[in-house]
């Protein structure tokens, strides 16, 4: 039996006060999941991660099966694989955004005001050598961007320059051990941020937007630095021929470690304006064919909830159930849909609530609706993330 296996990131949630006490998914229409989960079976996953919070990477690589402490790359190493880049043995990569700071350094916008590409600006800054290392720099989606760092002698373990904050400066990169390789990383990556907001603040293209009222794109906020290593890819570990359909780097990164195919989808933005039909398309298309599993990953409702934003994130969810039904005509298929993780909108980031997940096409429980509420009921009861996909292939619910 093939897997359409659908996360919907950050979309667990807790109840919310204008909502009449029920999260943005119990209060959302959503008549294609409640008919997917009244004929299907549901339940609760437990994301299981490391650190104070489950975070998008770890939360999917246990969802699919991988043991985190086994296998340790950082986030850095997916997000440059995720737009293209290739990295090599010994590079260092880090993922980051374009940001605005004033003439005394003080970070005023981790995003630039989320400036809507920053290629016009990595382009200044494409190529720096320092110390005998060049720096290598691509942008992704709007402001994201990432660096690769490739020359003899580096470490991954430096610390991040970003502490998520603004109104400080941005934090000096440090060596996290005391190994000469992570010393260097640490002052050559320093000189390499310096003389990139050097060029940033001087560009044309900033003086201009100065000049027009917005934010200055000028400076580098960089974390997660890490190499990549050997992860045993998806086939080997399950036997089922995968693809991806994403529009989210870090996303489309994690199914290019794991050796799954990258399946380009019109429209696959990885925001709210994401062509969420055409991906549903695309993904029925890709099970029919020569695909036995198939990663569908819908980003925005995580981004609602970190802007605190619960009616947008009951209404994209809504939007995303309008263009499922699609899928309700596959044949000799599972329907996995559940999240990575919660991200409360009271919260405005993730937490380790419970997921709820629906699987249709292998029994039947006592469930109609699909919301954190009422999968707790369900068959499949409450389950770590680090066993769904072997209880899935056994179906040992």
């Amino acid at each position: 039996m093939k897997i359409l296996f659908m996360i919907l990131d950050g979309l667990g949630d807790r109840p919310i006060k204008e909502l009449g006490g029920k999260t943005p998914l119990e209060a959302a229409s959503t008549p294609n999941f409640d008919f997917l989960a009244d004929k299907g079976i549901c339940g609760l996953i437990e994301p299981v991660y490391n650190g104070d919070f489950p975070t998008s990477k770890d939360a999917h690589m246990s969802l699919f099966g991988y043991d985190l402490n086994k296998w340790k790359m950082k986030r850095g190493v997916f997000e440059a694989v995720g737009i293209g880049m290739e990295i090599q043995q010994g590079d260092v990569a880090l993922r980051g955004d374009l940001a605005s700071v004033d003439e005394n350094m003080i970070i005023i916008n981790r995003r630039s005001g989320r400036i809507e590409t920053c290629a016009p600006f990595v382009e200044k800054i494409q190529n720096i050598e320092i110390e005998g290392i060049k720096f290598i720099v691509k942008s992704g989606l709007k402001y994201r961007l990432c660096v690769i760092m490739r020359g003899k002698g580096l470490s991954e373990n430096i610390s991040d320059n970003d502490l998520h904050k603004t109104g400080i400066l941005p934090q000096t990169v440090k060596a996290l051990d005391n190994s000469k390789e992570a010393k260097f990383t640490a002052d050559v990556l320093n000189k390499f941020l310096e003389k990139s907001h050097n060029i940033l603040k001087q560009d044309k293209l900033n003086k201009e937007r100065v000049q027009q009222g917005k934010l200055p794109a000028n400076y580098i906020l960089l974390r997660t630095a890490g190499k990549i290593k050997p992860v045993p890819s998806f086939f080997k570990k399950w036997g089922l021929k995968s693809c991806c359909v994403s529009g989210g780097g870090l996303y489309r990164g994690i199914g290019k470690v794991l050796g799954m195919d990258i399946i380009e989808s019109k429209g696959a933005t990885g925001d709210l304006n994401t062509n969420i039909l055409e991906k549903i398309k695309t993904s029925k298309d890709a099970l029919a064919n020569k695909y036995d599993f198939c990663f569908l990953h819908i980003k925005a409702t995580d981004d609602f909830s970190h802007d605190g934003n619960f009616l947008g994130k009951k209404e994209f969810i809504e939007k995303i159930d309008k263009f499922i039904s699609p899928l309700l005509s596959l044949k000799n298929t599972l329907i996995v849909v559940t999240g990575d993780h919660s991200t409360p909108c009271e919260l405005k980031q993730h937490n380790s609530d419970p997921v709820p997940i629906l699987v249709f096409g292998n029994g039947k429980d006592d469930i109609n609706k699909f919301s954190e509420k009422d999968c707790k009921n369900g068959k499949i009861g409450k389950i770590k993330s680090i066993d769904l996909m072997n209880k899935l292939l056994t179906c040992q619910f």
